[in-house]
């Protein structure tokens, strides 16, 4: 979203012309990078909200498969994430929803 708002509001088109890094890098040097990459946060709150509704609505066969996709989303991303460093290997999906509900 930082970068985002920096092409639209600011006219910045690229920060790694600017700066030589990336906004991840540079928030990363600063301590303010968030501990979940923010792709599979907004994955988590989405799956979250959707088991809310699911509680609701148990008969709401179409959401229950997009949990599935969703959930299955989830489940690959934290492993690409795990793989390259980005999540640490104890992290759990299940322990994550928990704490979003």
């Amino acid at each position: 979203m930082i970068g985002v708002k920096l092409r639209d509001q600011h006219g910045i088109p690229l920060v790694k012309s600017l700066t030589g890094k990336r906004i991840g890098k540079i928030l990363e040097e600063a301590k303010l990078k968030p501990p979940v990459p923010e792709a599979l946060a907004e994955l988590v709150v989405k799956a979250s909200r959707l088991k809310k509704h699911l509680e609701k609505n148990e008969t709401d066969f179409v959401n229950k498969r997009s949990l599935i996709l969703i959930e299955a989303k989830i489940h690959s991303l934290s492993r690409y994430y795990k793989k390259n460093g980005l999540l640490p290997r104890e992290w759990d999906y299940k322990a994550a929803v928990m704490k979003a509900i």
